[in-house]
């Protein structure tokens, strides 16, 4: 086992802390542990506590004077750290000072090149080493540590680089470091047979840091261990963009970087548009209710999500989704002529459940996809398709309210999107789409408030008025005197249309006198 050394270089107050750590066979730590700086630091700081409180003293102890016995221990440390700092300046030989970042090499014949550090930490056996490496970060940490210039130059392109000097090169100081642990540890990582072992136990956080340093010293065999890992290992949460964005920082592709990036992103030559289209199909056939159900809404969702991050640019979807409406609008039309046929009802009962089922599977399929198109804003498309549905309205009529109902579902919400704004369809077409589908949702009214648990009355009653209210006033007049009609006669069963009658009102009778008012002021007032 080799010393772990903790120095503050304070003239008098020098402290060594020993510390067991594993050693190679050549004598060299070669796998630190991160947490060990911190450690060191917190030790430093109790101590300094230390010395500002004065020692308490045991009962019947003898009261001694160690003045003496701590300046000649200070002393002799001094005088240690002095000779091993004074070894790396020696006359006839280099002391390689650089910063990685701009790399700078320094020689120097003389004098003490390195200035005072909070906290020196010492690594390695200088008996057995022929190579120390100094490295300054933050904090005022100073790491020494004793090598073997073989190795480092065997592994590392930097370190071969400082090594192919005439002169004999004995000391290589880095500074600046920003992760000094870092580098510690990857300088023991070139000591390692098997670099694989070592990683395999650490985080992706603490991988992509040794990433960093081993790709800044041209430690090659460590870069392509950790890119392996980061291939291999699971991303968890926002690990993702952060390794991305790491491996893209290499900007080489010399190491192996593609599969890490093929997780995230396809040379496929095929659009997005034919992977949607097979998710759309697979979910629009589905005949099994909770996995449909959950998908719709995780599909749904990711979409908005889409629909956030692709603000303002043209929609990769539309033609996909409109042609997965054509698709079920013809199922939807098929299964209305099926079922409005005069021998539908001597058919067997199994029969029967079957096309109903199929009718209630299409409609809800139509409403999720009116869903997704409003959500995009491109649903006007669409109530155009809509309100041009004159054969489907005719067959509504003959089927059982129980079969139809969820028809009736899709042009409530479109209602809604053209009162909150979210389509916006031309006047005649909003014109068309009142006169053919008001009253086939007025006839299935009462069945949707109480069959269907996420009908919002409220909100579509609101969403019809403001539709109604986009058309001109006598067309307006024309759509209110016939939801009265209907409202006087069955009451409750009818969407209450009562604030938009209101506004109506005033539009009708009171404006127009208010108007006659104003106008009557302003030709006074110009006459006067």
């Amino acid at each position: 086992m080799a010393d772990f050394r903790v120095r503050s270089l304070e003239p008098g107050q020098t402290k060594i802390r020993n510390v067991p750590i594993a050693v190679t066979p050549e004598g060299f730590w070669c796998c630190p542990a991160p947490v060990v700086f911190q450690r060191t630091i917190k030790h430093q700081n109790n101590q300094n506590k230390q010395k500002s409180s004065p020692p308490r003293k045991l009962n019947g102890q003898k009261s001694t004077n160690p003045q003496g016995d701590k300046r000649q221990l200070a002393h002799q440390l001094k005088s240690q750290v002095a000779s091993e700092d004074q070894k790396c300046v020696a006359s006839n030989t280099y002391c390689v000072n650089t910063a990685m970042t701009p790399e700078r090499v320094v020689k120097t014949n003389s004098g003490n090149p390195h200035p005072q550090r909070k906290i020196s930490v010492g690594f390695g056996k200088p008996d057995t080493c022929d190579l120390k490496v100094i490295l300054s970060g933050k904090e005022n940490i100073a790491v020494r540590m004793n090598v073997h210039r073989n190795i480092l130059a065997e592994h590392s392109s930097f370190f071969a680089e400082k090594l192919a000097k005439q002169s004999p090169v004995i000391c290589i100081e880095i500074g600046d470091c920003e992760d000094v642990e870092i580098y510690v540890e990857a300088i023991g990582l070139m000591y390692c047979k098997e670099i694989k072992q070592r990683l395999i136990k650490l985080s992706v956080a603490h991988v992509l840091r040794m990433l960093k340093v081993a790709e800044a010293l041209g430690f090659h065999l460590c870069v392509k261990t950790c890119l392996d890992y980061l291939e291999a290992v699971p991303w968890v949460g926002d690990e993702e963009e952060t390794i991305v964005s790491s491996i893209r920082c290499l900007g080489i592709d010399e190491y192996g970087i593609s599969p890490i990036l093929k997780r995230v992103s396809s040379d496929i030559s095929n659009p997005p548009n034919d992977t949607l289209a097979r998710i759309l199909e697979l979910v629009l056939k589905s005949n099994e209710d909770k996995g449909r159900r959950e998908m719709k809404s995780l599909v749904l969702k990711l979409l908005k999500e889409n629909n956030q991050w692709m603000s303002g640019s043209a929609d990769i979807c539309s033609e996909t989704l409109y042609n997965s409406c054509q698709t079920c609008l013809q199922s939807l039309l098929l299964l209305f002529r099926e079922a409005s046929e005069p021998g539908f009802v001597e058919k067997d009962l199994l029969k029967k459940e079957t096309i109903t089922k199929q009718i209630s599977l299409e409609a809800d399929n139509l409403l999720w996809l009116v869903e997704i198109l409003s959500d995009r804003h491109i649903a006007d498309d669409f109530v155009v398709i809509w309100a041009n549905q004159e054969e489907l309205t005719l067959l509504h009529r003959k089927l059982p309210i129980v079969s139809r109902h969820l028809v009736s579902r899709i042009t409530a919400r479109i209602f809604v999107g053209i009162g909150k704004g979210e389509m916006l369809p031309s006047k005649d077409t909003r014109q068309m789409l009142l006169q053919v589908w008001l009253q086939p949702l007025i006839d299935d009214y009462s069945w949707l408030q109480h069959g269907c648990r996420s009908f919002d009355c409220k909100v579509v009653e609101e969403g019809i008025g403001r539709t109604i209210l986009t058309l001109p006033l006598e067309d307006q007049q024309t759509m209110m005197l016939s939801w009265l009609g209907s409202f006087l006669k069955v009451g409750d069963n009818c969407p209450n249309l009562q604030r938009a009658f209101e506004v109506w009102w005033r539009r009708t009778f009171i404006r127009p006198y208010l108007e006659q008012q104003g106008n009557a002021l302003q030709s006074d007032s110009k006459f006067n």
